[in-house]
């Protein structure tokens, strides 16, 4: 059975940069695709940042050059920095893992995690 948690998350200031974890349980994710989505209220969920087994990165226009996505195969987690918060940042945000990062959408992807709320203020 998978299980992703994430954690790192809070309420933080502007201009705090936290740092968001997600560890899999019961998964070896390294030959996988694994990303950071968010979902703020009322909107849908959108793609952050996916990550894939060579280290590859893409990012979401809007967090680019803010966000930084990385992944320690031997502790099986992955992270999601973040840095020159916005007020819009505000989501909560979860994990998810396909096989390959052919795609950020998040229909995509599954083993979602329960998500970790980012309050920005």
């Amino acid at each position: 059975h998978v299980q992703l948690v994430e954690s790192g998350g809070g309420s933080v200031q502007l201009g705090e940069s936290p740092r968001l974890s997600c560890t899999a349980i019961g998964y070896a994710w390294d030959r996988y695709c694994v990303g950071w989505f968010r979902q703020a209220p009322g909107k849908e969920r959108e793609g952050v940042a996916i990550i894939d087994s060579d280290g590859n990165a893409v990012y979401a226009d809007s967090v680019k050059g803010r966000f930084t996505v990385s992944k320690d195969n031997a502790k099986n987690t992955l992270y999601l920095q973040m840095n020159s918060l916005k007020a819009e940042d505000t989501a909560m945000y979860y994990c998810a893992t396909r096989r390959y990062c052919t795609t950020i959408s998040p229909a995509a992807f599954g083993n979602w995690g329960q998500g970790t709320q980012v309050t920005v203020s």
